[in-house]
């Protein structure tokens, strides 16, 4: 692999730091960067949360470029997109990628629709790339990405400079760099940016209720799906999550039916989880759920149908139903913690 210049990664922001997908896509640009002697750049999009410089300084983010206009306070994915682009034509980027989150897809598109570029969603791989960004040269790139709701991969190659993607939740587990970076900070005027950007934005956000326990960084998560029977049928998980030090996800048949709020789905429409355990009872294991859970360390299923793709694809499976199986493990978990 051959490269120079600047791999750019856009950066979302969290209250307390960066988002745990951003981090995983710095990762994984990262892993790009040093195969071809490349820098890694961060681009924020309005604010950067205390600490922010140094958690990317910590990740091998060389430079920092915070995009700073009074316009950008309202998430808009136009306005987020005319920085990314005021960037790559500033930074000449060989690569320029983002976490495929809600967010990150759409403003990718919209770049990509701006620039006249290819855009591969889900990346879980760059299996082979020629990077260098001139101003007749193209960058090419060959990844596989996730499609059908994470059943299949896709080989697409990417043609243009630079080379546009979102990189799939949890493809890699973020980590530290070896010889962290001395980040700095610059600031990005967005100077594409106009009121024409602005026509849809979002202008004010609803908390849900919540256990306060994340899905996406729980360690053990327990699944309900349609077999739990109904909306006043789920103390019984929520009791063994509770007793495993774990939180309660479920399929999107369940939300759909209003028994749980959307915030527990897990799925290519919920959450993507990275559990050493998922315990996923009553789901039947359709593509959609098994895109948001396949990275789960260990699956147990719990089901009466043998046949189920969440029994077939799991790692364990107790064939039986959930109302005797599940009060079974609580109670033996409380004779064990009695004595």
């Amino acid at each position: 692999m051959s490269m120079s210049g600047v791999v750019l990664v856009l950066v979302e922001t969290e209250p307390d730091g960066m988002s745990t997908l951003s981090l995983e896509a710095v990762t994984f640009a990262r892993g790009v960067a040093e195969t071809g002697g490349a820098e890694v750049h961060g681009l924020v999009i309005g604010d950067l949360p205390a600490g922010g410089a140094a958690e990317l300084a910590s990740h091998g983010v060389a430079v920092a470029h915070q995009a700073l206009d009074a316009r950008l306070a309202d998430y808009c994915a136009a306005a987020w997109a005319s920085c990314v682009v005021d960037a790559v034509l500033q930074l000449r980027p060989a690569v320029a990628l983002a976490p495929a989150s809600p967010r990150g897809n759409e403003v990718m598109a919209h770049v990509a629709a701006r620039l006249d570029l290819r855009m591969a969603a889900n990346v879980t791989e760059v299996l082979s790339a020629r990077l260098g960004r001139t101003d007749t040269g193209d960058a090419q790139l060959l990844v596989h990405r996730q499609v059908m709701g994470g059943a299949v991969l896709e080989e697409s190659d990417l043609v243009g400079s630079p080379a546009l993607f979102t990189m799939a939740g949890h493809a890699v587990e973020h980590t530290p760099a070896a010889s962290p970076a001395a980040c700095t900070v610059q600031p990005l005027t967005p100077a594409s940016l106009s009121d024409a950007d602005l026509v849809a934005r979002v202008r004010r956000s609803v908390p849900v209720a919540s256990s306060g326990k994340d899905l996406s960084r729980a360690r053990v998560v327990v699944g309900g799906g349609r077999g739990v029977g109904g909306p006043d049928q789920f103390d019984e998980l929520v009791a063994l999550a509770e007793r495993l030090g774990g939180t309660l996800g479920v399929s999107r048949v369940v939300t759909s039916l209003g028994w749980r709020p959307h915030h527990e789905q897990v799925g290519q429409t919920g959450s993507r989880i990275t559990p050493d355990v998922y315990l996923a009872c009553g789901i039947s294991g359709a593509i959609q759920h098994w895109a948001g859970c396949s990275s789960s360390k260990t699956i147990i299923a719990v089901n009466t149908d043998p046949e189920a793709p969440m029994v077939t694809k799991a790692h364990y499976a107790v064939i039986g139903d959930l109302h005797q199986v599940v009060p079974a493990i609580n109670a033996e978990l409380e004779s064990r913690h009695q004595h």
